[in-house]
């Protein structure tokens, strides 16, 4: 999953990048101001903005309506040091998903970040069940037919995307697209090199394979 964080504050925006990078195992992009935060949000397919109010350059709610406006689906979470009644009621008319009012607590910011991310993708359950596949987010774990399964930091991320677009048949550039920040670079091969990876510790002896490569088109999680 890829997460931008919109937030002018240098440090916070640094704290909470890290602690959804440690915590959830998300790719995460910053910016600074709303303007920039805006080209972002609108160029790249984030699964999840968070977006504080106070920006310089453009303010939050602006930020907010224009990725609306442009009909950019992406969840949004607010982060803001208000709390009225009056503030509430105009970010959601604008279309926030949900708000955190500073200061709030990381594991809760988390804990949201996990729930709309799944809400944005159709999932009710805190855990994603495919088969005999179990997939839990909330403490990135893995089983298959009840049999714990270890994978590598990116392994995971990996299959938690894929995870939560089951059947779907996900191109090679849509899976970089989710899985790498800003800065990586897209042309590289690894992606086959982690698919094979997984493939191999998935597709045990004894059960159905879960992982299939569509040529010319990319690769689903699907019985």
């Amino acid at each position: 999953m890829r997460v931008l964080v919109v937030e002018d504050h240098a440090g916070l925006a640094r704290n909470v990048a890290r602690a959804l990078r440690e915590s959830a195992g998300y790719a995460v992009d910053i910016s600074l101001d709303g303007e920039d935060g805006l080209y972002l949000g609108s160029t790249n397919p984030y699964d999840l903005i968070l977006l504080d109010l106070m920006l310089p350059r453009l303010d939050g709610l602006d930020v907010l309506r224009s990725l609306r406006r442009q009909s950019v689906g992406t969840p949004v979470l607010i982060l803001t040091s208000r709390d009225d009644k009056e503030t509430t009621v105009s970010l959601l008319d604008a279309g926030a998903d949900d708000y955190l009012t500073k200061p709030f607590d990381v594991g809760e910011m988390v804990a949201r970040c996990r729930a709309l991310i799944r809400r944005a993708h159709g999932i009710a359950a805190p855990s994603i069940e495919i088969g005999d596949l179990v997939v839990q987010p909330d403490e990135m774990k893995v089983t298959r037919a009840g049999q714990s399964i270890t994978l590598t930091a990116m392994e995971y991320k990996l299959l938690e995307y894929m995870a939560h677009r089951p059947r779907a048949v996900l191109s090679k550039s849509e899976l970089l697209d989710h899985l790498y920040d800003h800065g990586w670079d897209k042309f590289s091969n690894v992606l086959e090199v982690y698919i094979s990876s997984l493939r191999r510790k998935l597709n045990c002896k004894g059960v159905v394979p879960l992982i299939h490569t569509f040529k010319g088109r990319g690769y689903a999680l699907t019985l």
